[in-house]
């Protein structure tokens, strides 16, 4: 599956479930992540919320067209890869996505680059 396999840093956070994130959920665990590594490093978000979802007024009669678009969200499947970090110690970077993995209303698990040889 395309975004499934690290591409810029050297550590990552990964989706295991299927799910929508928000614009706000995306921001939040980054704010997390980025403050925990104290702006060390390089971080990656590997993800865009790029879906408009629209809601109606309450108590409003059927008809008269769509909603409003209210947020966006981010459509992620199982295996994609969320978040990169390079630059920083692996145990920094693991703490940090640990953090932003507790904003993702998701399972996720944090992988390494093959080539670096750790093991987590």
């Amino acid at each position: 599956m395309r975004g499934s396999k690290l591409a810029f840093g050297e550590v990552g956070l990964q989706a295991l479930e299927p799910a929508w994130i928000t614009a706000r959920q995306i921001e939040a665990a980054r704010v997390a992540a980025t403050r925990h590594v104290r702006r060390g490093g390089k971080m990656w978000v590997r993800v865009f919320p790029d879906k408009p979802i629209t809601l109606k007024p309450a108590e409003t009669r059927m008809g008269k067209g769509k909603g409003t678009p209210e947020y966006w969200v981010a459509v992620v499947k199982p295996g994609r890869i969320l978040f990169e970090i390079g630059g920083v110690p692996l145990d920094i970077s693991k703490r940090a996505l640990q953090l932003s993995a507790a904003k993702l209303p998701i399972k996720t698990r944090f992988i390494v680059r093959e080539d670096i040889g750790v093991e987590v």
